[in-house]
């Protein structure tokens, strides 16, 4: 499987309708409206790259008030019992 996750500018007025929308396409796993640089994230889970251009052109990018995005497809997936046992570094292990 593929993971990605698009980065979306949408115009300020059509944010919830957007979010709305995005949710509903296929392969769309996750749509959260953020602070910053980005108005909305959007995780994307498909089982090839295919799919992924598919969902990025023919889905999110046809929804309407989208301004522009930028797609980062991620590499690994670090769980979060990895990244907490990072943090438990020189602690004595649970009994």
């Amino acid at each position: 499987m593929i993971t990605a996750f698009v980065l979306l500018d949408v115009d300020v007025d059509q944010v919830p309708e957007a979010a709305e929308a995005i949710c509903h396409l296929d392969g769309v796993t996750e749509v959260y409206s953020v602070t910053g640089r980005y108005d909305l994230i959007v995780k994307v889970r498909v089982p090839e790259n295919e799919a992924l251009a598919d969902v990025v052109t023919q889905g999110i990018g046809k929804v309407a008030g989208i301004q522009g995005s930028e797609t980062v497809i991620a590499f690994r997936s670090y769980a979060e019992d990895v990244l907490d046992a990072g943090f438990a570094l020189g602690q004595d292990p649970p009994a």
